[in-house]
């Protein structure tokens, strides 16, 4: 025991060797304990004072702006939207219905709202805590907000609100206001107000416009369980779950509702299924509107780029500046608008087409057509279609990247042999050769050396190229198909302007815009584009030398119907059916530029089928091309393509040797055909040309109609009732030398002569008859009397201008088949004519045409001298229609 307690007390003398406290240090830290104390008091004091003036001043101030806005949308008026020289082009004006009362609203619409927007709608006053406290749990896990709290009192506080800014002050505003809702409201008015004053894409506020513009339904109990929850899914994102605009995306998320609508007991699973399957077709009514595709996308940049939602742009009032050039995309409407320029549709379906124009130089969008008859809000297929782009794709998958590799130039030579790479067999449509160039490939448009090609420079190079110039494609679209359009997931006409807009502007590519400015209600600048995000994406060089190819493409290859005033470079596409058994063409394209702007053009069905393919292939698209460019690039100061070769030295000076002037110019009109010919004496020397000139007597000056190389020339534009003067100088075009005018010929344009009388015989004492009336210079047909080949002659009398006699002309003429013919021929001048006459088959009998003499030896007539008779015809062998239709088709 007193062992045990030694051991106690040697532990307590062990605790004891620390000096023991103070009296004095004791009173200090009591003193200190008050002092915190007191200040916890207080602060807590000052923290429920604040807290309480807090909430007071959220209850007055919420009470006060809910009774300055009870009646208000927004104090400010519609945003403005400015061309690139600052001329209002539109209003972002609402378009509102009459407002629905609850008793209207089916309870099944209000139910996906609550289940999609705010479950706790029923239970909380205004503002859900748990619903902000989850969301912050996810935001602080995901670090970013990815979540949000409102609830839709909240919303619709923040659609009566007076201010856009974003900031601590407007949500804790918000609060206030919704509180106040809740306080003066039941829920039954403010799910009212809500569905009353929402945005539900573009223009649209209200559930009841958003039922007609989308379903073409102004009674709300008419809408199926799909179509109610495919409104609900929009307030999420108005524009991106629009079901016009975005189909696919709208059908993702209206199976997002209608589980929500399921999983709070609202339906059954069956008819959440059923209703997630639905396809969304319907189309709404057409109306004539002006630059709506370019206004949405103005919309979609400031919501992407600036962070500006749809409903901000609606109601902010805001002044947007863009780059859109009012007379290109008049004349994109124009032409999109004529349906001369399209093919006929299979039944209700139209062939659909969409246009990207923009300035290489800034990357400013100067136009853009969505589509014919395209609506406010609607699918945009120049940004939101993915299709293939055949061809077209050539230059910037295959030939550029092979440029950049410095092994290749205009002029090397490539595989052009039938021939499979692997599993994977192109064809050509134009046959095979050992090889050819690739200057020659491209303007062919010709498939083995374009795959041939990739395949020596390495797919991944192609892809990556592709991606350099802001064509999306991923590992998927990593084969050699890549070459020919193949693509996964296609492209469009935004990113294939683009894209080409690189070769135009040396190899530097612009970022594509449309907003330059934006300013807010008061006129301050809030967001500016100065259009400097650009890349140098290839060597000048390569662009340089791309554009000499694609040059050709346009002046004699597959892309001959994009020619304009201005220089045109650029590439078809054509993308075959796809469908086994079927022929026909999917999607044509025309990308290409000019000097001053880059666009591209695609057509096709919006959903191709076996009946729905195109028969025409890409002249069609580039002929498109060329009638909007012709008128678009009319307000831009014409310039020529950039270039990396030297400049050529001056030629050195040489004499001008003196050219002959035209001789024994003569002319004369034929009624029958209305035409004026012509014909004159060839001029000594290589490659001369003949410049045919002509007045018509109300006119002052002579206008050049012809250059050919010919020493005739038939004018089928004089018109009946006029005079005309012509002359005819030669020019040398290697000397660029004019010579001197010839001597000039007038002739008067009459009409068909009338048949002539048979004259009345008069009485004569003798009964002699009247002698016939010798005309000079006819001759008469004889038809042909016995099958095969022969020969008929004819004589014909006329007289020489200048001279004295007589001429007579011998003709031949051939049967074809079964008859001969025999003609007979004009003789001028004294001296005798041959010419060629041809009879066709006719039931046994025919004639032949007369045989056409030649002028042997008139003098020349003088200057101003009009020219009798008829200069006979040339014969010359038909010309099958077929034979000359150029088939230009590339895949």
């Amino acid at each position: 025991m007193s062992g045990r307690d030694r051991n106690q007390m040697s532990r307590v003398n062990k605790n004891k060797e620390t000096p023991k406290t103070s009296p004095k240090s004791k009173k200090k830290k009591k003193g200190r304990g008050k002092r915190i104390g007191w200040a916890l008091f207080f602060t807590a004091v000052i923290a429920i004072f604040c807290a309480l003036a807090g909430y007071l001043f959220i209850m007055v101030s919420g009470e006060k702006l809910l009774e300055e806005n009870q009646d208000k949308l927004t104090a400010y008026g519609t945003s403005k939207v400015y061309d690139r020289s600052g001329t209002l082009m539109g209003e972002l004006s609402i378009q509102k219905s009459d407002p629905v009362e609850y008793e209207d609203i089916p309870k099944l619409l209000v139910d996906a709202f609550v289940a999609t927007e705010d479950k706790r709608f029923w239970e909380h006053s205004g503002v859900d805590i748990w619903s902000i406290g989850r969301a912050a749990v996810k935001d602080i896990m995901a670090r970013s907000m990815v979540e949000g709290g409102s609830t839709i009192t909240q919303q619709l506080a923040k659609n009566i609100f007076l201010t856009r800014d974003k900031t601590f002050f407007r949500k804790a505003t918000e609060v206030s206001i919704a509180l106040a809702l809740e306080r003066n409201h039941t829920k039954e008015d403010i799910i009212e107000m809500y569905l009353n004053r929402i945005n539900f894409g573009g223009p649209y506020y209200g559930i009841k416009a958003a039922s007609e513009r989308y379903f073409g339904k102004s009674d709300l109990n008419d809408l199926e369980l799909w179509e109610i929850a495919t409104l609900a899914a929009m307030p999420k994102g108005p524009s991106k779950y629009n079901p016009l605009k975005n189909p696919e995306l709208s059908k993702e998320r209206r199976a997002v509702v209608l589980t929500l609508m399921e999983q709070q007991g609202y339906i059954t699973a069956k008819e959440a299924e059923e209703a997630k399957k639905v396809d969304y077709a319907y189309e709404p009514p057409v109306k004539q509107q002006k630059y709506t595709a370019f206004i949405d996308y103005v919309m979609e940049e400031a919501e992407e780029k600036w962070g500006l939602t749809e409903d901000d742009l609606n109601i902010g009032g805001y002044q947007i500046y863009t780059t859109m050039d009012a007379g290109a995309q008049q004349a994109l409407e124009a032409e999109f608008n004529n349906p001369d320029n399209f093919e006929k549709g299979v039944g209700d379906a139209i062939i659909q087409g969409s246009m990207v124009i923009m300035n290489q130089h800034t990357g400013g969008i100067v136009a853009m057509a969505g589509g014919r008859d395209y609506q406010r809000g609607g699918f945009n297929r120049a940004t939101d279609s993915r299709r293939q782009p055949g061809s077209a794709l050539k230059p910037i998958a295959v030939y550029a990247p092979a440029l950049e590799t410095g092994e290749y130039n205009k002029d090397s030579r490539l595989s052009n042999q039938k021939q499979c790479f692997g599993s994977y067999c192109p064809n050509n449509l134009h046959g095979y050769s050992d090889t050819v160039s690739m200057q020659d490939a491209i303007q062919n448009s010709e498939n083995i050396p374009a795959v041939w090609l990739l395949n020596k420079i390495g797919i991944s190079k192609g892809l990556e190229f592709v991606q350099k110039l802001g064509i999306q494609a991923g590992e998927e679209d990593k084969n050699l198909s890549l070459a020919l359009g193949g693509m996964s997931t296609g492209t469009n006409t935004f990113e294939m302007a683009q894209a080409f807009s690189a070769f135009a502007n040396g190899g530097e590519l612009n970022e594509a815009y449309a907003i330059k400015q934006i300013k807010d209600s008061k006129g301050k600048v809030i967001h500016e584009n100065k259009g400097n995000n650009k890349e140098r994406v290839m060597t000048a060089e390569t662009a340089s030398e791309m554009t000499k190819m694609m040059e050709r493409v346009v002046q004699d290859g597959t892309g001959r119907n994009a020619k304009i005033s201005r220089p045109v470079a650029g590439k078809t596409g054509t993308t075959q059916s796809g469908l086994s058994g079927v022929s026909g063409v999917r999607d044509v394209w025309f990308a290409g530029y000019t000097p001053e702007l880059t666009a591209a053009v695609w057509l096709g069905y919006d959903e191709p089928s076996a009946e729905r393919m195109l028969r025409q292939s890409s002249p069609m698209a580039a002929a498109l091309w060329g009638k909007v460019m012709e008128k678009a690039v009319q307000g831009y100061e014409a310039k020529s393509f950039p270039t990396t070769e030297a400049p050529a030295p001056p030629p050195e000076e040489e004499e001008p040797q003196e050219l002959e002037a035209v001789r024994n110019l003569i002319g004369s009109y034929d009624a029958q055909t209305n035409k004026v010919n012509l014909s004159w004496s060839a001029v000594d020397g290589e490659g001369i040309q003949y410049r045919v000139y002509r007045k018509e007597t109300s006119e002052a000056e002579y206008t050049r109609i012809q250059d050919t190389p010919a020493t005739s020339f038939d004018d089928m534009t004089a018109m009946e009732g006029l005079t005309y003067s012509y002359y005819v100088a030669a020019y040398d075009p290697v000397q660029d030398l004019e010579s001197e005018p010839s001597n000039t010929v007038e002739i008067v344009i009459t009409g068909a002569a009338p048949p002539e009388e048979e004259p009345e015989e008069t009485p004569d004492d003798n009964n002699e008859p009247v002698p016939p009336i010798d005309v000079p210079g006819e001759g008469t047909e004889n038809p042909g009397q016995e099958p095969g080949n022969g020969e008929g002659t004819g004589q014909g009398n006329g007289q020489g201008n200048g001279g004295q006699d007589q001429g007579n002309g011998n003709g031949q003429g051939s049967g074809e088949g079964t008859i001969p013919g025999q003609g007979s021929g004009n003789g001028q001048g004294g001296n005798q004519g041959n010419g060629q006459g041809s009879g066709s088959p006719d039931n046994g009998s025919d004639t032949g045409n007369p045989g056409g003499g030649t002028d042997g030896g008139s003098e020349s007539p003088g200057d101003g001298t009009t020219v009798p008779g008829t200069t006979p015809p040339n014969d010359e062998e038909p010309v099958d229609p077929a034979t000359t239709q150029e088939n230009s088709v590339d895949e």
